[in-house]
């Protein structure tokens, strides 16, 4: 019988296809819990190169932030093979993303995408400030939309310098981007109401290392 909650193994076809939904958020949850307690698995990744050259069957997909203090992997204690990973500063969804996320799930069989921020974001702060520089103008204005939603009483610094509020914007960007993924993939909303995989958001603290599901 397969152990569907042995995070030391490398996914096979087998292993990925014997995870619920349920199953593989909580592998993530056990990993950031491991992190948290620094008891990290001791994987041989050298082996887990050999073991998934010819194929990977990946159990989760998680948007992250770009930010270096977040590198998915070690903060869920997963190993290679485990995770598909997008990163992108502010964390959001494009057409880009969205179509690595439907072969991630479609086509390679993962079970959960995971949308996740992170406190004292950069990139948040600079929608916050309305930051302008070449590219980045243009990013950021994906964040805005977060920005607006989150109402303060009158008088309040809504500017980066207030990290209360950009952690609210933070938490609020997430919760539109899992809306904005539903709306603009229809490949994955059918296989969410289909119950063929979860869509959760979750927020990191990067001065403890906590992962937080919403």
């Amino acid at each position: 019988m397969i152990n569907t909650i042995d995070n030391s193994i490398t996914q096979t076809p087998e292993t990925q296809s014997a995870l619920t939904n349920q199953n593989a958020l909580e592998l993530l949850k056990m990993g950031n819990q491991r992190f948290l307690n620094n008891e990290s698995i001791n994987r041989d990744l050298h082996a887990q190169v050999k073991e998934t050259a010819t194929g990977q069957y990946p159990f989760a997909a998680v948007v992250s932030c770009i930010d270096s203090r977040i590198p998915t992997e070690v903060v869920f204690d997963q190993g290679i093979g485990d995770i598909f990973n997008a990163r992108v500063a502010g964390n959001f969804v494009n057409e880009d993303i969205l179509g690595s996320l439907e072969f991630a799930c479609k086509l390679a069989g993962s079970k959960v995408i995971v949308i996740m921020g992170h406190t004292s974001c950069g990139a948040v702060k600079g929608a916050c400030d309305h930051a302008q520089l070449g590219n980045l103008t243009q990013m950021l204005e994906k964040i805005q939309p977060a920005v607006k939603s989150v109402t303060t009483p009158e008088g309040t610094d809504r500017s980066s310098k207030n990290l209360d509020f950009v952690n609210k914007v933070a938490v609020k960007n997430v919760e539109l981007t899992i809306e904005k993924l539903k709306a603009d993939s229809p490949v994955l909303k059918e296989m969410y109401d289909n119950g063929e995989i979860d869509i959760v958001g979750a927020m990191y603290d990067v001065k403890s290392g906590s992962v937080s599901f919403l």
